[in-house]
């Protein structure tokens, strides 16, 4: 190795950001194990590599001992020799003997040139890694390179590729080469071949990105996304909140003639969207996510955390949605069991809805008794 050999580590640190210095111990590290396995040494090696010139320098390491030099064993060496090395050497003492092996610069050359191969792609590897690290549970843009036998989707994020398998596309929807999708990043894992980057389409995190993106409102923190339900490719609920009371969070949501909530739709291939605004009170809050169905009433059981809910008669069906999807969403938005019933059969209600009600309405009756009387 020469001067050129560390400039060019020089130039590696500058271009690849990895620390020549670094690189340098690391060669050393590795020439120790092929110089024991090239001679067949079982002696103590120590490399040093001169940082201003790149000579390679070998040491054994000995032990200095008083035996007579045909007694010495192949780690020892004799006070004598020692102290040719050492002025002062003792006894006892380990000291580091310079050898000069033959071929042991070609030896060296090569395995500096692999280890330092070794380390670029090792480093371009974890760059890649803690760049998409980063990434992880955001949203981020890229093109369909491929689809696999198993049907997983290999997507180009650039630097490199992501996969979109099966579990995490959105059902019904087609991918072609050069289709450029924006993705959720789910899982970053590091392994021998660089980082896995696992891929989501239908991840409710997603939709809550594209919210943040097209809606400045919500990414400035004005306006609070407090719950998603999604059922990717076909329909979503939304429930959003504003402390700001002069802040529409449904309208900012929605946009200007519904542009900002279409731009998303429009993403998801068509995907509904429901915005509703979050509400503290669950009977005000379930009243709204049911929409676009009417609701008459909502009784609460607060124990098993189950809303008894009551609408029209000619709503039953759009409360419960083609295949349930509406309640289903509803209940997964707000936390809540719904039980949905239309007026004819809201006497069927449990009895212990209806006997809060009975006391409800008692409570109401003899409040406003006591109202009348005292006006009187």
């Amino acid at each position: 190795m020469n001067k050129e050999f560390l400039q060019a580590l020089e130039e590696i640190q500058k271009e690849k950001g990895i620390d020549k210095e670094e690189l340098i111990a690391a060669i050393e590290t590795a020439l120790i194990s092929a110089y024991k396995k090239h001679y067949g040494s079982d002696e103590e090696i120590v490399i040093l590599i001169d940082r201003n010139v790149g000579d390679v320098s070998v040491f054994a390491q000995k032990l200095v001992s008083e035996k007579e030099k045909d007694a010495l064993e192949e780690n020892e060496i004799s006070l004598e020799e020692a102290k040719k090395i050492k002025k002062d050497a003792a006894v006892g003492e380990i000291i580091d003997v310079q050898v000069n092996p033959k071929d042991f610069g070609r030896i060296a050359a090569q395995n500096a040139k692999q280890l330092v191969i070794q380390k670029i792609k090792e480093s371009e590897r974890n760059i890649i890694y803690n760049e998409f690290f980063e990434k992880q549970d955001e949203l981020i843009s890229g093109l369909v390179q491929r689809k696999e036998n198993n049907n997983n989707i290999i997507i180009d994020l650039g630097k490199t590729d992501g996969v979109l398998n099966v579990a995490n596309q959105i059902k019904g929807e087609h991918y072609y080469q050069g289709m450029r999708l924006k993705v959720y990043v789910t899982e970053v894992k590091k392994t021998t071949k660089g980082p896995h980057i696992m891929l989501s389409r239908n991840h409710v995190g997603l939709l809550r990105r594209l919210l943040e993106l097209e809606v400045p409102e919500i990414y400035s923190g004005d306006v609070e996304v407090k719950s998603i339900a999604r059922e990717a490719g076909s329909r979503a609920k939304v429930a959003v909140f504003a402390e700001n009371e002069n802040i529409d969070p449904v309208g900012s949501c929605v946009g200007t003639r519904g542009m900002r909530i279409q731009n998303i739709v429009n993403e998801l291939n068509g995907e509904k969207i429901d915005v509703i605004e979050w509400n503290a009170d669950p009977v005000v809050y379930i009243t709204a996510a049911l929409s676009p169905a009417g609701v008459l009433r909502v009784d609460l059981d607060e124990e098993n955390k189950i809303a008894y809910v009551v609408v029209p008669n000619d709503q039953l069906s759009l409360a419960i949605g083609k295949e349930g999807q509406n309640v289903r969403l509803a209940a997964r938005l707000t936390g809540w069991k719904i039980d949905i019933k239309n007026q004819e059969e809201d006497e069927n209600m449990p009895a212990e809805v209806l006997q809060k009600r009975q006391e409800e309405q008692d409570l109401l009756d003899s409040l406003v008794e006591e109202i009348n009387n005292l006006v009187e």
